[in-house]
């Protein structure tokens, strides 16, 4: 599934509750389930179902946000991320830079 087939896809399914919550409401949520990633990753056993689960919320809150806003976010990452790393423009990354994002 290419990520604007998913955007719209939670846009048909929630957006009319997504842009009644609000960005921020809405960014409190995302915030809840990387806490909830944050705890499964602290754990000594690592439960990868449980994880992927968690990544999946932090993915569709995401696309919520963006939904609301009406950012295309397949655009927003071809645009940040090139077939390139965009600070050394190297493939792979050879820079030695911490990745401030």
């Amino acid at each position: 599934m290419r990520i604007s087939e998913f955007q719209k896809l939670i846009k048909d399914i929630y957006y009319h509750r997504d842009k009644e919550r609000g960005v921020y409401k809405n960014f409190i949520w995302l915030v809840e389930e990387i806490g909830e990633l944050a705890r499964n990753l602290k754990m000594k056993e690592l439960e990868i179902p449980h994880i992927s689960e968690e990544l999946a919320d932090i993915i569709a809150w995401t696309v919520s946000i963006a939904n609301i806003l009406n950012i295309n976010l397949e655009k927003s990452l071809k645009n940040k991320y090139p077939d390139k790393c965009y600070v050394c423009n190297s493939k792979p990354c050879q820079c030695n830079k911490e990745f401030k994002g």
